[in-house]
């Protein structure tokens, strides 16, 4: 059996409003790195306070710490995270083919929604208190179609794309070893190598999509994802650098 990273905490929980909020009341209390995990989630939500439904059998989980680095520093975890993701699903499937990573922060399996990823944080004085990464990932099932926004992704879950049936406290532990691996490349190295990870298995790179913010919709060739973090379009005008936006392809 794989063992526990080094230095993570552990707790699993059979039911709670939401990890992330879970997550909120521990902060304060930690001595280090803890990992939650519900099996049942009631309250979960998603990017922009959407909601996010977890059937029972699928992975709800939130891993709360106290980061290195500034604000913008901590933002990146999300590559982070997104990369461990990736390896997680290698290590209890041991296939990689049809996933990949869709900016900002979802995992695509067979060019459906299989995981997403949010960040929450706290911070005072131009710091970081604590940093909250939430993650759900369907492995058995897909949340309600209908509750889908017009050209969002099409979820799926990985018993229906692979046939692997995997409960979530294994997924866990490949999960939190994986991102233990990331984390400690990320304050050893910085962003590079994270950032050359994560384009090695970004979807669409090289191709037209379409990012649409709070303000406008632009569409254009998926050049790179720049030092900041940032997703970077060719379009009509030039190249175009957007923080944060929403991915149609």
């Amino acid at each position: 059996m794989t063992e526990w990273p080094n230095g993570y905490g552990r707790r699993v929980l059979a039911e709670i409003d939401s990890t992330l909020d879970e997550a909120t009341r521990l902060a304060p209390s930690l001595s280090g790195p803890e990992w939650i995990l519900a099996l049942r989630q009631t309250k979960g939500r998603g990017r922009r306070g959407r909601a996010w439904t977890d059937p029972v059998g699928n992975f709800a989980a939130t891993l709360v710490y106290r980061p290195l680095g500034s604000p913008h520093q901590v933002a990146l975890r999300s590559f982070v995270a997104a990369l461990a993701l990736y390896d997680a699903v290698e290590v209890v499937t041991g296939r990689t083919k049809g996933l990949a990573l869709k900016w900002p922060n979802d995992v695509l399996l067979n060019g459906g929604k299989l995981a997403g990823i949010l960040l929450e944080s706290a911070g005072s004085k131009g710091g970081v208190s604590y940093l909250s990464i939430g993650i759900g990932v369907n492995l058995a099932e897909t949340p309600m179609k209908e509750w889908l926004e017009p050209g969002a992704v099409w979820p799926v879950s990985l018993l229906s794309e692979m046939g692997v049936k995997v409960d979530p406290e294994t997924f866990l532990t490949a999960l939190a070893n994986a991102f233990a691996r990331y984390e400690e490349q990320f304050t050893t190295y910085g962003f590079e190598p994270i950032r050359t990870a994560w384009l090695a298995r970004a979807a669409k790179l090289g191709e037209v999509i379409t990012a649409r913010t709070t303000r406008e919709e632009i569409s254009g060739t998926f050049e790179t994802v720049d030092e900041a973090g940032n997703l970077v379009l060719t379009t009509a005008r030039g190249p175009v650098s957007i923080p944060a936006a929403d991915i149609f392809f």
